[in-house]
């Protein structure tokens, strides 16, 4: 399997998704709607195929896990970069995204 990326989301209050052994995060950045943060989205190497776990918030938190050959993949980190630019453009709205130290998001 050649390496690929995905575009993790995680949104405050609703869900996170977990990386795990085998997914390298690569960039992190929070996604600003209004002045808001309401997500961040996680660039990451996938590395092998690996089952990412989805974590919705609740009492108690519900864990998925979904096959990552079901996640959109992206031959290049530039082709990700672009899918994210996509996915949070609109129009003359007040949307930014705020790139963060994705380091500290890598656990295996």
């Amino acid at each position: 399997m050649a390496s690929a990326y995905v575009i993790l989301t995680n949104k405050d209050g609703q869900f996170r998704t977990e990386l795990c052994d085998g997914l390298h995060a690569v960039e992190a950045h929070d996604y600003f709607f209004c002045g808001q943060r309401r997500a961040r989205f996680v660039i990451a190497q996938l590395q092998r195929p690996v089952k990412v776990a989805i974590v919705e918030d609740g009492d108690p938190p519900l864990r998925n896990l979904v096959p990552s050959k079901f996640l959109p993949g992206f031959d290049t980190l530039e082709a990700a970069r672009e899918e994210l630019s996509q996915l949070v453009n609109f129009g003359t709205l007040d949307v930014r995204l705020v790139r963060i130290d994705a380091s500290e998001l890598d656990r295996p």
